[in-house]
């Protein structure tokens, strides 16, 4: 199965959220940063690794806040883990995203999210 991470970041009581390409699968969707987990890789480690390739960032302590499978139509089920990243260093900056926006905790359910971050976002974790 594959394992999917998706880094939970907050700046003064925001999130960040990124929007997909339009030439990219789910297009403008939005989404958390991270991606696939490699091979032999902890899930920490390819969120350190993901968020350093898409922000440019070197994010510190990691910790767990949600996991489940979820299945795109026609598609095999990916486990997806959502971990929040406490600190990080260097200054974010967009390397393959559309958008991205520092958004409030309560109007996330406004953005067209990919569906397999909508459970996450409805546990109220955030």
């Amino acid at each position: 199965m594959t394992t999917v991470v998706a880094g939970i970041l907050e700046r003064d009581g925001r999130i960040l959220i990124c929007q997909r390409k339009a030439d990219q699968a789910h297009p403008l969707k939005w989404e958390f940063p991270g991606g696939k987990v490699e091979a032999g890789e902890e899930p920490a480690a390819a969120l350190q690794r993901e968020l350093n390739e898409e922000l440019g960032i070197e994010a510190g302590s990691v910790r767990e806040v949600a996991r489940y499978e979820f299945a795109y139509p026609e598609k095999k089920p990916i486990l997806l883990i959502f971990l929040a990243a406490a600190d990080w260093a260097g200054e974010i900056e967009n390397r393959i995203f559309n958008r991205m926006v520092w958004e409030e905790k309560a109007r996330l359910a406004e953005y067209d999210f990919l569906e397999g971050d909508i459970p996450f976002l409805k546990m109220g974790l955030l």
